[in-house]
């Protein structure tokens, strides 16, 4: 899932670059939600794409955060 949010990034930074049909905002988001989020970190420095937008970025750590948070639980059940 990361190498797609991956290449989502890139792509949306190719397509803002060239005024073509962007990818929808809500697109990468979920794509993070699914797991994306090493991807959409990764793509956003090595793209520099996202990386002002104070209120996407929000979303986007709020959902490491939740990911985090979910594996802390996971793994602490079992200790």
């Amino acid at each position: 899932m990361s190498l797609i949010t991956f290449i989502a990034y890139g792509y949306d930074k190719l397509r803002a670059r060239g005024g073509g049909r962007r990818v929808p905002e809500s697109l990468l988001h979920v794509l993070e939600l699914l797991g994306g989020w090493p991807g959409a970190i990764v793509g956003s420095q090595i793209f520099h794409h996202k990386r002002i937008k104070g209120r996407y970025l929000i979303v986007l750590w709020l959902i490491v955060m939740t990911h985090v948070a979910f594996w802390v639980w996971v793994f602490g059940r079992f200790n």
